[in-house]
């Protein structure tokens, strides 16, 4: 497990070109609009994008729910100073925080939905499994958490068109998500109703979107 976190793009130099390779390689837009219609913010929800980057998402979770608290956590500091230049460029304030999950300041059972794009493939097993206990523990019961990241690559093919991104980001990192998907390690941290509810095939293999539901209670003895 680390404190040290990845920049988008690896290095800190690249950050400032992220939103143009996203739209130019993923159609970012669209796969975010997607996850923000699987995750229906309400206006009494409490919302956390996680690993928000430069607030792409957070924006768009923000006018999908204009009356809903919407949060951004990113360890980055300057994808936050992008994303706060995009949020005053669109005139919408945004709560934005810079810490690791495991480090962030927020209370148990504090948010109804926890949304996520493209950040559990930077994460090593530990630190994924770290990440969810405490998106498990910010969650109210019966909040749930959604996510789009890359998913399990079957077949030669697929495996080959996602070899870019495990060079970029690291194939410690990536393993997991390449080879079995999200929903064992979502399963494994005590989500309930866990679900690969698409997969998108993008330019760099499958991107899935993932469902899972803290429990409403606990199970009892």
């Amino acid at each position: 497990m680390s404190d040290a976190y990845l920049p988008a793009l690896r290095y800190p130099v690249l950050t400032r070109f992220y939103d143009r390779v996203m739209a130019w390689t993923l159609k970012e837009e669209k796969l975010k609009r997607l996850l923000v219609e699987q995750a229906q913010p309400l206006g009494s929800h409490d919302v956390l994008d996680l690993g928000c980057g430069t607030g792409t998402l957070t924006l768009m979770l923000r006018r999908a729910a204009p009356d809903a608290r919407v949060v951004g956590l990113d360890a980055d500091a300057e994808a936050l100073g992008l994303a706060r230049a995009k949020a005053a460029e669109a005139g919408l304030d945004l709560e934005l925080h810079r810490a690791l999950a495991w480090q962030a300041p927020f209370e148990t059972a504090s948010f109804d939905r926890v949304v996520s794009s493209l950040l559990f493939h930077h994460l090593g097993p530990g630190d994924k499994r770290r990440t969810l206990a405490r998106v498990h523990a910010w969650l109210r019961p019966g909040g749930e958490l959604h996510v789009a990241d890359w998913g399990r690559a079957d077949g030669l093919l697929a495996r080959a068109a996602f070899a870019p991104v495990q060079l970029l980001d690291g194939f410690a990192t990536t393993a997991e998500n390449v080879e079995h998907g999200l929903v064992p390690v979502l399963r494994e941290a005590g989500f309930e109703g866990v679900e690969e509810t698409r997969r998108e095939p993008t330019l760099f293999g499958i991107l899935s979107f993932y469902r899972a539901r803290r429990p409403a209670a606990l199970p009892t003895a």
